[in-house]
């Protein structure tokens, strides 16, 4: 069955997805909504050049999503940051399945209300991290919970790119859209995968963070302590030559695993044996898991609950770096 999709947000990240997805048999792009006509017209352009038909384009996503009643299955989300939870809840409460771009919301309230209009609707909602969706993190959680590795002891992550160069002026850089700066765009693939694999919510933690003379925060560093007792650490820098690598390291009890933030590879040593290094693919990877969850062959494996856990994490970074490191008790009832 062909997944008639709709976009909201027809920006870079979308045209690039683009190029991929609107040449899949299975997947028709039948919409976008988007507020500059020239990404609207360069996202139908990628369109037309892979081999589709140019969608119908809106100014907006609630016109989109009134006149394509009928006519569409589900809908992706790539806007800015900040316009993430009231995209998300706009499309779900339309009756469309949702693909939503990282990082899935910027608060905790707006996690427990995407929570909350997931459970009350029965959406399917999908989020789009690349390391959330990557069948190496899919197979590394599911080999620590069979306790292949033992228990959890300690994790060590890191992430760089010159990324303040990259994005200089653009709007990631502009504190009232982003929602953050270095931690919260290219870092959110780490704390995402080490949310999903660490399978624990956080307890307690403390961050410093240093804008370097921009807007928002290009280092961060923080040391946490989870429920199950495993510490982590997170480092982020995202000013520095140009291009951008991450390592997280999970030592556990018999095992080590690396791997890097978006899943793209992974080194497991059991009791001091290695196992052969794994590369696997991401760039089309989300649509693909998206239509599976949708169809249910696979259990959703990038959910609203760890976008929860996620936004609870986020916060209490945000908190803690503002109050010079002071430890920050997360809450972590509820949902």
């Amino acid at each position: 069955m062909v997944l008639r999709l709709g976009v909201i947000g027809a920006g870079l990240k979308a045209a690039d997805y683009a190029r991929g997805w609107a040449a899949m048999d299975d997947v028709e792009i039948v919409a976008t909504a988007e507020v500059s006509e020239t990404s609207r017209r360069r996202y139908a352009d990628t369109c037309e050049a892979a081999g589709a038909a140019r969608p119908a384009e809106y100014g907006d996503a609630e016109a989109m999503l009134a006149a394509m009643q009928g006519r569409m299955d589900a809908v992706y989300v790539s806007t800015p940051h900040v316009f993430h939870g009231a995209n998300a809840l706009a499309v779900i409460e339309a009756g469309y399945d949702l693909l939503l771009e990282k990082p899935m919301v910027t608060t905790v309230e707006e996690a427990l209300a995407l929570v909350e209009a997931e459970k009350r609707t029965g959406r399917t909602v999908v989020v789009a991290f690349q390391g959330g969706l990557s069948p190496l993190v899919h197979d590394t959680r599911d080999r620590a919970r069979r306790g292949e590795f033992g228990e959890l002891v300690s994790v060590n992550a890191s992430i760089w790119e010159g990324w303040k160069d990259n994005y200089a002026g653009q709007w990631k850089q502009n504190p009232a859209i982003s929602g953050g700066g270095f931690m919260f765009d290219t870092g959110a693939h780490m704390m995402n995968t080490v949310c999903v694999l660490a399978d624990a919510e956080f307890a307690r933690l403390s961050a410093y963070a240093n804008n370097r003379g921009i807007a928002v925060d290009l280092a961060t560093a923080v040391a946490a302590r989870l429920t199950n007792g495993a510490v982590v650490t997170f480092n982020a820098a995202g000013e520095g030559p140009p291009g951008c690598a991450s390592a997280i390291t999970f030592f556990y009890s018999k095992a080590i695993v690396r791997i890097d933030a978006w899943g793209k590879w992974r080194e497991v040593s059991i009791d001091g044996v290695a196992e052969p290094r794994e590369e696997g693919e991401t760039r089309d990877t989300p649509m693909h898991t998206f239509q599976a969850v949708r169809d249910g062959l696979m259990a959703n494996p990038s959910t609203v609950a760890n976008g929860l856990r996620f936004a609870r994490l986020w916060d209490a970074i945000k908190l803690s770096a503002s109050r010079d490191g002071e430890a920050i008790a997360l809450e972590v009832a509820g949902p």
